[in-house]
């Protein structure tokens, strides 16, 4: 009947399926073509058509999306919906054209016109198909036009980049490839030449070796060709183990004789290529059996590469000025999911298994309590694998040690390394705890936090975390009549007040663990004990409360030796009292100053300090204090003729962090005025500007990046991030200041990798502090190394380094949140930490 209309152009299936990375499991995506003069009603059956069609296709244990493409709108950049299950919407247009042009499949149809235009006159796209289609060379009809690959704008790596983000704190490896291959992208941005149009310029040179031209293999080779230019081994092999798992044919072992002939030579001549040897490949092989070590191992350089990813693209926005405001937006409760999955604080129990390996639940365990030989008078809590006796345990080392024991069973909960079929061998030690409370303590945890954690939103992210679910656990590991004084009396005393008793003062409360469960899936332990430990509970409950009806649901728990019940109801009733009082909107602060161990400092703002010291030591030590608001300073310069300061100090502004540095060869002095004016000096040996700034301006990046997680995003009036302005002092020598000129602030080169080198303080007993560091997130506690700590670490940088110069070690992240709690913290006093840090390491590298 002549020649019938023909609605659909073209159908093409595209992703994994036909590649090195095809599995059983790998879903289709089909692009339906179509017409587009379509009518609705048309539409309407066609797309009923295709959802039928997916149907069937999981009757027949396949996953099919069918997705229609009308082609007109779609070279405009318009669509309605996603166009793949990897798709992250309408951010991306560009970068999914490029996946298709270098792994779609024809299936029917027409041809794809961008195949007709060569590499060099890509540029050209539109006027070289008018010259095909008006000179008759080829026929319109059996042409598709889908659009060229000249161009890519720089919003699309943004969006790409936050989607595959957002997807791999969940699923990493998955993410580890795209993510590479997007920041391979921006970083030759605006010159560099997309994959689908290298396959285009190989096809066309006749380069058709099919191992080579898989799509997987393209996206690897280019990573490959940019990790090796930037001298970056340990992110290549990364790649490589991303690669192989999730090809997942296995090599070792059984398995390997059901996979495909041909991605098991290709796989095999990759893992040649890279030296691995069947000692390697069995340990990949056997990924679903990883345990706490291997995956511990595993997650600091996952860690690390999603870190790199998200300081990348925020750096690339900035630069590019490619953020719109929804981007921006975007940016930051990305950069909130990270922190609330991976930044490490005080109290904050660490998630190490983010789809590393499917379970980490282990068979036999072995708790152990025991001094601490680092720290004497002290002692810890250690969990060893397998069932260990009272005399093997010694000879093992422990897979966590934690100084308290709840600490330990959050930690075992939270990473699923205990579950209900686990058997615990336990060593009380000089604790009482029993198997019976042992048992109860992890039952609790089970009840009050499940397992898995529901997904944070987007809403709970865009205001500061509150606590959701709170366990308070009563006297854990304690017999509270064992170690009273008064156990006589209380002995006699068949009713008693748990907190209160006839003739005795002391009550049975001696310690309390508090588990916190917050709004961004955080899970926080919290340690109170000694005389006050109930009221310094109940003031820090209450002070973290949220606003509002929508209040923490909070269990109370005691399973010790005596009276267990009876303290648990008493401290239940009263905390639960206080809550419904602060929730009747009664007075916050009078509630706490009630308890007389809490004080409350007036603070009275704006005003000035006219300072005239004789002594410069002593005038630098009066301006670093710590200041309850900005104060303005009015300085009296008579004993100060020479010095720097009589330039800087009338400089200083509010609300922004001020560096000002004078180069007077071989050192140079750093002066930084903080958000409240309260200064901070330090002389540094001098080798160039960038490195005696950049160690400087990623401290206050991480300092800023912390702060920003307790501040709301939903209202951009309450936001507040601390600008960093740059000053130098000229000029340079030992001469009188004459001038101070602003500067640019120095950028924190990204094709440099660095080495992070992270610090946790908090508190172990009044006026004393417990420091943590965390070398590219490996561990290193006093715990565990006592006074070696600094040591052990210095050590451990300088064997990192392959440069034979020494040179200074910077703390480049600070967490005190053990010691501030939820309140910000002036920079200064973080300032003050950080110096002291370095001090001790530097001094401990000095001696190696």
């Amino acid at each position: 009947h002549g020649n019938p209309p023909q609605p659909i152009h073209g159908l093409f299936l595209m992703g994994s399926l036909g590649t090195l990375a095809q599995a059983e499991q790998s879903d289709m995506d089909v692009w339906v073509c179509h017409d587009s003069e379509l009518g609705e009603d048309a539409l309407t059956e066609l797309r009923k058509k295709c959802q039928a069609l997916e149907a069937w296709a999981a009757t027949q244990g396949a996953e099919a999306h069918f997705f229609l493409i009308d082609p007109k709108r779609f070279t405009l950049g318009e669509r309605d919906a996603q166009l793949s299950s990897e798709d992250c919407g309408t951010t991306q247009h560009y970068l999914l054209l490029d996946e298709f042009y270098r792994t779609a499949i024809w299936l029917a149809g027409r041809t794809p016109l961008w195949w007709l235009v060569p590499v060099y006159d890509e540029q050209r796209y539109s006027e070289y198909v008018h010259t095909l289609l008006s000179k008759r060379f080829i026929r319109a009809e059996e042409m598709l036009d889908l659009g060229h690959m000249a161009h890519i704008p720089p919003g699309e790596f943004i969006g790409a980049g936050l989607w595959q983000l957002f997807k791999g704190i969940e699923s990493p490896y998955k993410s580890v490839l795209k993510l590479l291959l997007i920041e391979v992208y921006a970083s030759e941005h605006p010159h560099g030449q997309c994959l689908s149009l290298r396959f285009k310029q190989a096809v066309f040179a006749n380069k058709l070796d099919l191992d080579e031209l898989d799509p997987y293999m393209v996206v690897y080779r280019r990573i490959e060709e940019y990790l090796n230019a930037r001298n970056e081994p340990e992110r290549l092999e990364l790649v490589r183990r991303s690669l192989y798992l999730k090809v997942n044919k296995k090599l070792t072992g059984s398995a390997r004789q059901r996979t495909s002939r041909w991605q098991h030579v290709l796989l095999e001549r990759l893992a040649k290529e890279w030296g691995w040897d069947e000692r390697h490949l069995a340990l990949l092989d056997s990924r679903s059996q990883w345990k706490v070590r291997q995956v511990t191992t595993e997650r600091r350089a996952l860690v690390n590469e999603l870190n790199y990813s998200y300081r990348f693209l925020t750096q690339f926005a900035r630069t590019q000025q490619a953020v719109s405001v929804i981007n921006k937006r975007d940016l930051n409760v990305l950069g909130r999911r990270l922190y609330a999955a991976f930044e490490r604080k005080a109290g904050k129990v660490e998630f190490i298994n983010p789809g590393i390996a499917p379970d980490l639940a282990e068979d036999t365990l072995t708790l152990v309590h025991s001094p601490n030989r680092r720290e004497p008078g002290k002692t810890q809590w250690g969990l060893f694998n397998g069932s260990l006796g009272a005399q093997e345990w010694e000879h093992f080392s422990p897979i966590k040690r934690s100084r308290e024991l709840l600490e330990l069973l959050v930690w075992c909960h939270r990473n699923n390394v205990i579950d209900t079929t686990t058997r615990l061998a336990l060593h009380p030690g000089s604790s009482d705890l029993t198997e019976f409370e042992l048992f109860n303590l992890i039952g609790s945890l089970q009840q009050a936090i499940e397992m898995p954690l529901a997904s944070v939103s987007e809403e709970s992210l865009l205001r500061p975390s509150v606590p959701s679910e709170v366990l308070l656990l009563i006297n854990v590991g304690i017999d509270p009549l064992k170690h009273h004084r008064d156990l006589n009396i209380l002995m006699t005393t068949e009713r008693t007040d748990s907190l209160s008793y006839a003739g005795v003062r002391e009550n049975l409360v001696l310690t309390l663990d508090q588990i916190t469960l917050n709004s961004w899936n955080e899970i926080l332990v919290s340690r109170y004990d000694g005389p006050h430990a109930l009221l310094d509970c109940l003031s820090e409950f209450l002070s973290n409360l949220p606003e509002g009806p929508e209040q923490p649901h909070v269990r109370v728990r005691c399973f010790c030796h005596n009276r267990a019940t009876a303290i648990a109801q008493r401290v239940e009733e009263l905390v639960h009292t206080a809550q419904l009082l602060l929730t009747r909107r009664l007075n916050h602060r009078y509630l706490i100053q009630v308890q007389q161990h809490y004080h409350v400092l007036e603070m009275v703002p704006g005003h000035v300090n006219h300072v005239a010291l004789p002594s410069l030591p002593a005038l630098l030590d009066y301006l670093s204090e710590e200041l309850p608001s900005y104060s303005p300073l009015h300085l009296d310069t008579n004993a100060l003729d020479e010095h720097d300061l009589t330039l800087i100090l009338p400089h200083g502004q509010p609300e922004c962090i001020q560096v000002f540095y004078r180069i007077n060869e071989p050192h140079a002095d750093l002066y930084v005025l903080d958000e409240h004016n309260a200064l901070w000096h330090q002389r540094l040996p001098y080798h160039d500007e960038s490195s005696l700034l950049v160690p400087l301006q990623r401290f206050f990046q991480s300092l800023v990046y912390r702060r920003g997680a307790l501040l709301p995003l939903d209202n951009p009036l309450k936001q507040s991030s601390l600008e960093t302005l740059y000053y130098q002092v000229l000029p340079t020598g030992a001469g009188r200041a004459r001038r101070v000129e602003p500067r640019v602030t120095p950028a924190i080169p990204l094709e440099k990798p660095f080495y992070d080198v992270q610090a946790i303080i908090d508190e172990a007993a009044p006026g004393q502090v417990n420091v943590t560091l965390y070398c590219n997130h490996r561990e290193f506690s006093e715990l565990e190394y006592g006074e070696q700590l600094f040591a052990v670490v210095a050590q451990q940088i300088l064997e990192q380094r392959s440069e034979t110069e020494r040179y200074r070690c910077y703390i480049t992240d600070l967490d005190l949140s053990g010691l501030l709690g939820d309140v910000c913290g002036q920079s200064i006093l973080f300032l003050r930490y950080k110096a002291d840090l370095e001090r001790a390491l530097n001094s401990a590298m000095d001696a190696a």
